[in-house]
């Protein structure tokens, strides 16, 4: 494993460890859109449906379980605890990311690397994984009053992604034959949706202000 997987694999922690600390210790899921946590629950169950079939390593078991496991736990969490429930914003959670999964199902089911259930499955992960933020980010535009965790959990997916790129290039140079052209178009494409909100993360953070998104 070189240093880029495993920064993007820690900062991916980071983040769910982040938005998890939120809403255990302060029983509040404000500004966090639902609709994106369940997208990337469709992600992770698609992902790793060979979870308990195929066996890499004990370092990529824990991370598919803990990825899995923080998912369902984030939806629970804002759908059914008492006080956590209370705290979300239905009415500014409006994006209609249903209408995101279809799509691309249709597309993995057309451009896959070869067409079986597990290939056809990863692709579609891909796919839906490059989408999936839309809900969080038009919902913090929609609010504008983001506060430090959430930002962080934000800004820590994107930069997940970007060291994934990384590694990605980092591979093809170093490894013979490493060509996975739906991951670097997949990948680029959400990192590029996250250009805009990183642009006012680094802009809150050098002029010390509270991170707002214009509307």
């Amino acid at each position: 494993m070189n240093i880029f997987r495993l920064a993007g694999d820690m900062t991916h922690l980071a983040s769910v460890l982040v938005l998890l600390l939120k809403i255990h210790t302060i029983k509040s899921c404000a500004g966090v859109s639902l609709k994106t946590q369940e997208l990337y629950t469709i992600v992770f169950v698609a992902r790793y449906l060979d979870i308990f079939t195929t066996f890499i390593s004990l370092y990529n078991t824990l991370m598919k379980l803990i990825f899995l496991g923080s998912s369902f736990s984030i939806v629970w969490y804002m759908r059914r605890h008492k006080l956590v429930r209370r705290s979300y914003d239905k009415d500014q959670d409006t994006f209609r990311h249903l209408y995101l999964v279809l799509p691309c199902l249709l597309l993995a089911f057309v451009i896959n690397e070869r067409f079986t259930f597990k290939e056809v499955m990863w692709a579609f992960s891909l796919y839906l994984e490059a989408v999936a933020i839309l809900p969080q980010l038009v919902l913090l535009q929609r609010t504008r009053n983001i506060d430090n965790l959430t930002g962080q959990y934000v800004f820590l997916l994107g930069a997940y992604r970007a060291f994934y790129i990384l590694n990605w290039i980092y591979r093809f140079f170093t490894e013979t034959h490493y060509v996975h052209w739906i991951t670097w178009i997949s990948g680029l494409v959400q990192t590029l949706l996250y250009a805009d909100f990183f642009y006012y993360y680094f802009q809150s953070w050098k002029n010390n202000e509270k991170l707002q998104l214009p509307a």
